[in-house]
């Protein structure tokens, strides 16, 4: 619904940027402000010199959704990563101590990350979705590159860099405690996924196109995986449907045959749509498919848990997905200890065609939230101590041990 009172600005004679007076007032509003920050969507795909140069001018801070993440990522140095769900607690943060936030191209769906205390500016070429989920006080339609290249004559350049520097500082910190958390490896059958994710990173190629997986994939993908400018990401993120990695990847080898496709399936997903290995046979289609196989429906389990439940039929039994794999024709491999992970991630990726991989995953590593609620912590203990009253102490233990990591790397 329409903010009472909001000026609903329509795009000028150009439809893709906003008219003079309408940029002015963004200017002055600019000028006003102490800590802004910007956060990018899908929008501002390709935008992203026109976003580093309006926060180089300015001393903002850019944070952006998991769906821009490839496209405003790389050689920002002004970024300071994700929010929602999936996001990290720099840019949660940096957004609500901002007394003036500027969406760009962006229908976050997410309000409750999104902050209620500061001035709100939204930039869409869709005026329909101006201040749909925030109160904007200023919404301006029109193409974000565009609006931003009338925008800047119009500003002077800020000297102040407390506030970014706080941001960027704290952004820091976080990837820091993210690599700590990730150098924990895990152990024989039970690889840290936050490991594998970034073993992931670190042999895909300069331009691979990544499929995830909604559920934990997504988190792994969108905290492990980093932009190059050419790298990109597809997920189910406006309906977060399972199984969507591997259809997703078959058109995406079609679309791009020149690219590396990489599948990020859970096996929850995977186990739903066996069928299209025999796809990817057929069309000879050179996926690498990464299965990140922690025998379990992992944020189902968690969601429950956080709710104050016990987790309850949320334990997969799987195939041998290698197995499978191969006996459709699909060059496959299984990773089950992390000392072999990376030479085995390197073979498969080296690969000619088709491939899989079967990474054995810890089933009971969490993903801890940009910010945790005191809800959610209640919610844990309660289902933890249910779990130990039903005779279940041994999977607390598991948690507590797979988890411990997080005390001194909270991210």
């Amino acid at each position: 619904a329409e903010t009472p009172g909001a000026p609903w600005l329509l795009p000028s004679e150009s439809l893709c940027r906003p008219a003079d007076g309408q940029l002015r007032e963004l200017a002055r509003m600019i000028g006003e402000a102490e800590k802004i920050t910007l956060f990018c969507g899908i929008g501002a795909r390709g935008a992203h010199a026109e976003v580093v140069r309006l926060a180089g001018t300015i001393k903002a801070p850019v944070a952006y959704s998991f769906k821009s993440k490839m496209e405003i990522q790389y050689d920002n140095p002004y970024e300071i990563g994700m929010t929602g769900l999936l996001g990290l607690p720099s840019a949660y943060a940096s957004m609500h101590e901002s007394d003036l936030l500027i969406l760009l191209g962006t229908d976050f769906p997410y309000e409750a990350f999104l902050p209620c205390q500061c001035r709100i500016v939204q930039v869409d070429i869709r005026p329909e979705r101006i201040g749909r989920r925030a109160r904007v006080e200023l919404g301006l339609a029109g193409d974000v590159g565009d609006t931003i290249r009338a925008l800047l004559p119009m500003l002077g350049v800020r000297d102040d860099r407390g506030f970014l520097d706080r941001q960027l500082r704290r952004y820091r910190e976080v990837r820091e405690k993210m690599s700590a958390v990730a150098a924990k490896r895990g152990g024989e059958g039970r690889i840290a996924p936050e490991y594998a994710a970034t073993l992931v990173d670190r042999i895909a190629a300069d331009d691979a196109v990544f499929c995830v997986d909604t559920g934990m994939c997504c988190v792994w993908g969108a905290r492990y995986l980093h932009a190059t400018g050419r790298r990109r990401m597809l997920g189910s993120f406006n309906h977060g449907s399972m199984a969507n990695a591997l259809p997703m990847a078959i058109g995406a080898a079609f679309a791009r045959p020149g690219q590396q496709i990489v599948a990020l399936c859970g096996d929850g997903g995977l186990s739903m749509l066996l069928g299209d290995l025999a796809t990817v046979v057929q069309y000879r289609l050179p996926v690498k498919i990464v299965v990140f196989n922690n025998r379990a429906l992992g944020m189902v389990k968690l969601e429950m848990e956080v709710a104050g439940l016990p987790d309850s039929q949320t334990d997969l039994y799987n195939p041998d997905f290698a197995a499978v794999a191969r006996a459709m024709g699909i060059p496959a491999f299984t990773a089950d200890c992390p000392d072999d992970a990376e030479r085995v991630l390197r073979e498969a990726f080296a690969t000619e065609g088709p491939v899989l991989v079967s990474v054995q995953t810890d089933p009971d590593a969490l993903a801890m939230p940009p910010k945790v609620e005191f809800a959610q912590m209640a919610g844990f203990v309660r289902a933890m101590t249910k779990l130990i009253l039903a005779g279940r102490g041994d999977e607390v233990i598991a948690t507590a041990r797979s988890n411990i990591k997080h005390l001194w790397g909270m991210i």
